[in-house]
């Protein structure tokens, strides 16, 4: 049997994990809440542990490759959206693995985006993306992430950002009013504190505030769901104002780094939205940039659909290795 490679994907509620055979090849996904575990190496151990991983022979494993949510600089760790604190070498020690490579995990889903098929993404708007141009990435889950591709001497490299965390930049006097609500809670009020999971939440409260009506204490997936069927109109309300920060956050990624390759969006909160996220004001605000909006037009915006995409960066990262 082929001795498979670990790729994990770790996230601030979630990580995931699969075997990689040949190059692309990946099998025995799982996903684990990370709350379940102590630290990376317990959850790590419970999945190689598990019977698909077992059957698969994950036993053997000597390579892997881990991308985290968190800023990688030293051996040391820390996840920016979890409790974990972790060595990169005594992971690897503990785990018994010959190599351990470790990467940003939006640096990691860059890394994806030229090897998504027409059936991994979803272009939303117009546009049309320029050959050998950098390409952006933005992603609203747990945090919100930010990376981009450059290309260099024919490769692509990817770029490692703490982009999510720049201020929050309202564009009309709705989005102040939420700055503002937000601002009693948070002295510092970044793009992730608004455009994520718990930014989500945030929005959805400051609209209600806004129309007098009280907040339910709602999860993501119920404020989703509830605007999707027409059940809450503060719960679509709040669905419209994300859409339409994100393409302003977008659009701002997209004139720093000349995105003229394309912006992805990536993140486990925007696939959920479905057909409601390409009917929202996202695009208009996205080419809305006053006397660069035909700059703007001219790039296209793509919701990448693929449900494991780090895996395949994770994967190219290994192969170059």
């Amino acid at each position: 049997m082929q001795v498979p490679k670990l790729l994990a994907d770790i996230g601030g509620t979630n990580a995931r994990f699969g075997l990689e055979l040949e190059r692309g090849q990946i099998i025995a996904i799982a996903t684990l809440p990370c709350n379940d575990f102590g630290s990376l190496s317990q959850a790590i151990q419970s999945y190689l542990s598990s019977v698909p991983a077992v059957a698969a022979g994950a036993i053997d494993v000597e390579d892997a490759a881990i991308a985290v949510a968190a800023n990688i600089d030293g051996d040391k760790i820390k996840m920016t959206n979890n409790d974990w604190v972790f060595s990169t070498d005594a992971v690897r020690k503990e785990l018994g693995l010959r190599s351990l490579v470790l990467l940003n995990d939006f640096s990691a889903m860059a890394l994806s985006i030229p090897y998504l098929g027409d059936s991994d993404k979803l272009q939303v708007g117009g546009g049309s993306a320029q050959k050998n141009s950098a390409i952006g990435l933005v992603g609203p889950g747990t945090g919100f992430g930010v990376s981009a591709l450059v290309p260099l001497n024919g490769e692509w490299t990817p770029l490692v950002t703490e982009g999510g965390h720049v201020n929050f930049a309202p564009s009309n006097e709705l989005e102040c009013q939420i700055l503002q609500f937000a601002w009693r809670e948070y002295p510092h009020v970044s793009v992730e504190r608004l455009l994520s999971g718990i930014g989500l939440n945030i929005v959805y409260r400051a609209l209600c505030e806004l129309k007098g009506a009280p907040a339910e204490s709602l999860t993501v997936a119920e404020i989703i769901r509830r605007a999707l069927g027409r059940e809450c109109e503060i719960c679509d309300k709040t669905i419209e104002a994300f859409c339409e920060m994100l393409g302003t956050a977008t659009a701002n990624v997209a004139l720093t780094i000349g995105a003229r390759g394309g912006m992805y969006i990536g993140g486990g909160i925007v696939p959920r939205l479905g057909a409601r996220f390409a009917q929202s004001g996202f695009r208009r605000r996205f080419e809305a940039k006053g006397r660069f909006s035909s700059y703007l037009s001219r790039i296209p915006t793509v919701l990448i659909t693929a449900e494991y995409p780090t895996f395949q960066g994770l994967s190219a990262k290994l192969a170059a290795a």
